[in-house]
């Protein structure tokens, strides 16, 4: 009882120190960007000065909003950054707990899931971000100055990031699903139509209230779907067999077996003491 308790205590100090150096990593990459934190929300907001109007702008109604926001940008960016380490810290907590196949499985994975996540805020970035804001915008009645307040903005940013880059997991989940066994790619398959609803169901409710919009989430989405079924194929079949090899490894010896090896090893050992 002691010596689990004294390993789960060891596990949450490690756990800390893991967590403390992550933070440190974000920290300095926040204070080494603080000085450029304007350019980098200037950045952020040029798919929507773009999309303005001739004389629009966007504006600051909270009193400390022109000096927080681009301070929560500049953090946003210094985590994306630093998030290499901090997966590596998460990675090496979790690593020692995982069998050789799921090292060789979780790794490859990992690194792809956080490849996907920026493509996917890429993309509503360059693509979706020009492409929303000049149709809305466009729309504006006449005489009506599109001012958008920059919190408001930043929050949007945020939610649609989020959304573009989850959304682009989807390979990633099927993949997994099929790897520990909880669905097949026949079932997959079967429950296409009901998956092409959710996409779009999703896409209304992540997305501005216009069908382009959720289109755009929708379609990458159900295609993403359909490349994660592909790749299932490949990468979803072979778990089974390694598990049953990892089993079999871990099998206790039957009486005959057990008999056989201290058979083995009282000749091995009764030769060691003939020899001179």
């Amino acid at each position: 009882m002691e010596d689990s308790q004294e390993t789960f205590i060891s596990h949450l100090v490690e756990l800390r120190d893991r967590l403390i150096r992550a933070l440190i990593a974000v920290g300095i990459v926040f204070l080494a960007l603080v000085n450029w934190a304007r350019d980098i929300y200037t950045v952020l907001a040029a798919p929507m000065l773009a999309a303005l109007p001739e004389g629009g702008h966007m504006i600051a109604t909270d009193v400390a909003g022109a000096f927080f926001v681009p301070m929560k940008v500049t953090l946003m960016v210094a985590f994306l950054i630093a998030l290499p380490y901090v997966l590596y810290q998460a990675w090496a907590f979790v690593a020692p707990g995982l069998y050789q196949h799921e090292k060789k499985l979780a790794l490859p994975l990992l690194l792809a899931s956080v490849v996907l996540f920026f493509i996917g805020m890429s993309f509503a970035y360059f693509i979706v971000f020009p492409t929303v804001f000049g149709f809305i915008n466009k729309f504006a009645p006449e005489g009506v100055a599109v001012m958008t307040d920059i919190d408001k903005y930043l929050s949007f940013v945020l939610t649609t990031f989020l959304a573009f880059g989850v959304t682009f997991e989807v390979p990633v989940v099927v993949i997994v699903l099929v790897r520990v066994g909880l669905v097949s790619i026949e079932k997959l398959k079967e429950i296409r139509p009901y998956v092409i609803v959710g996409c779009f169901v999703v896409g209304a409710i992540f997305t501005p209230p216009d069908v382009l919009s959720q289109f755009m989430l929708a379609v990458p989405m159900w295609l993403l779907y359909e490349l994660g079924i592909i790749f299932a194929r490949f990468i979803g079949k072979p778990a089974e067999a390694e598990t049953q090899t990892d089993a079999n490894a871990l099998r206790p010896l039957d009486e005959a077996a057990m008999n056989a090896e201290l058979d083995k090893a009282e000749a091995e050992s009764a030769a060691n003491r003939e020899r001179p």
